[in-house]
């Protein structure tokens, strides 16, 4: 059997590894998991990742988990184009660079207005208005630092070219934007970066990768989103009890 990726578009890492397999020409099959519907959390999938979360790629016997590995994988497996991951070693070191600070800065960051928005009133959760408005200043921080310390002057986060940094930013920053929300509406250079990944991407591939969670809040006051099971709801307490 060849290449499986275990994704469901609702979710960032998911996105971006979908993105650069399609972009990339790399075939797959894709095993779609609806984290909505608990799929995650049934006995058939944690024969595939006991963590319970996606992505997950498989090749043959070969499971690997976390979106970063996936992508380095993926990129050297395929021997995709050279500047999404550089085989120089200080443009490769900027890109892991960006990678280490990117899961605690805008991954845990950016994520959370999914949780507030759709995901905690839809198993009839509000999460406080003191913790909203301290992710949104979360949010402006972190931007600040992507703005400053990793974009810089340059065109891409890692230098002229886009690389897996931009593509696993690019997804995250999506995700407030999709629940109407525009963190980048004051940051033109930010905006800037923005619509030259997307261009680089094509808007048809982004469009494909992204209708699902630029509908989740007309889904969502349609009370068309399934509801979690209850063997999801632990889980999904427990998340938004995280929420800074």
């Amino acid at each position: 059997m060849g290449l499986e990726l275990y994704l469901d578009l609702r979710s960032q890492p998911s996105r971006a590894v979908y993105i650069f397999a399609k972009k990339n020409g790399i075939p797959f099959q894709m095993r779609t998991v609806d984290i909505l519907k608990g799929q995650h959390m049934s006995e058939q999938f944690f024969q595939v990742n006991c963590l319970r979360k996606v992505p997950v790629l498989k090749d043959g016997n070969f499971v690997l988990t976390e979106s970063t590995a996936i992508l380095i994988y993926l990129s050297s497996k395929y021997q995709v184009a050279d500047h999404w991951y550089p085989a120089d070693l200080q443009t490769r070191a900027r890109v892991h660079e960006y990678l280490g600070w990117h899961a605690d800065n805008i991954r845990s960051t950016f994520g959370v207005l999914l949780w507030i928005k759709v995901l905690g009133p839809l198993i009839g959760i509000e999460v406080p208005e003191e913790k909203v408005e301290r992710n949104r200043n979360c949010m402006d921080l972190a931007l600040q630092h992507l703005e400053d310390k990793f974009l810089g002057d340059r065109a891409f986060l890692a230098g002229h070219q886009v690389t897996v940094a931009d593509l696993m930013c690019l997804e995250e920053l999506m995700q407030p934007v999709a629940l109407g929300y525009n963190p980048l509406a004051r940051r033109p250079r930010l905006t800037a970066w923005r619509e030259r990944v997307e261009a680089f991407l094509g808007a048809e591939l982004c469009q494909e990768a992204h209708n699902l969670i630029l509908n989740i809040l007309e889904q969502a006051a349609k009370k068309e989103l399934p509801v979690p099971p209850p063997e999801a709801r632990g889980s999904m307490l427990l998340r938004i009890a995280r929420i800074p």
